[in-house]
């Protein structure tokens, strides 16, 4: 397979995320665009790269920065090569990394495929449980009523904690000790969830207090290389 090297890479981001990728492009001589909501016009990513394009006129700074058929329409008319999404927004969104690669334009990052699996969280204890991973108890869906959760609190005992499916970064998040908490957390977390990734739905697990985090970084690409840090 030949390797083809990215020319122009635009960041589906803002703020410090943004600036980092565009500070990575510069040093590989690799041109840079961003996008920005009216809420941001003004931001420094802005004027960090290349070339800066409005996204979302009309809408607030969140749903701007979501309207992937729109990112990847102006990236296609602008020529771009690739298209990096930082963490958070559309980081972790299937539909934009699959529309990313109808139009032709490299998504930094995994295949829409791999995300389904592995980026909602729901579904990624699904892949842990066929592959004979052991994992904390947890509603196996998410959680659609007051009514799922309070049974799940029952059998399982508090503390727990509420997460958002989809997304990442501790957003969507609450950790809860008793029955009222429980009601307020699951509001909480899906508003915030809806907020940050463009999807409410939140699932459940035993909260482990206390608990040594051991994580491993794995980075793959097309030809073959594979590295974990």
């Amino acid at each position: 397979m030949s390797v083809t090297k990215f020319k122009r890479i635009m960041a589906a981001n803002r703020g410090e995320i943004a600036i980092r990728i565009f500070r990575a492009c510069t040093e590989l001589g690799i041109e840079t665009i961003a996008i920005y909501s009216e809420q941001d016009r003004l931001s420094l990513h802005r004027y960090k790269a290349d070339e800066a394009y409005l996204v979302g006129k009309g809408k607030g700074a969140i749903d701007a920065y979501l309207d992937f058929e729109e990112i990847v329409d102006l990236a296609r008319k602008k020529d771009i090569d690739a298209i990096h999404p930082g963490y958070g927004f559309l980081a972790e969104n299937a539909d934009f990394a699959d529309a990313c690669a109808r139009a032709g334009i490299a998504f930094i990052g995994p295949t829409g495929d791999i995300q389904r699996s592995l980026g909602d969280k729901v579904a990624g204890r699904e892949v842990a449980v066929a592959a004979g991973v052991p994992i904390v108890p947890g509603t196996s869906k998410p959680v659609k009523t007051e009514e799922e959760a309070l049974l799940f609190a029952k059998e399982s005992g508090y503390p727990i904690i509420v997460k958002a499916s989809a997304g990442g970064g501790g957003r969507g998040m609450r950790v809860v000790n008793n029955q009222q908490e429980l009601k307020e957390g699951l509001r909480s977390a899906a508003s915030e969830a809806a907020a940050s990734f463009g999807n409410a739905e939140v699932f459940m697990e035993k909260y482990i207090e206390n608990p040594k985090h051991i994580e491993v970084q794995l980075l793959g690409d097309h030809y073959g290389n594979l590295v974990h840090l």
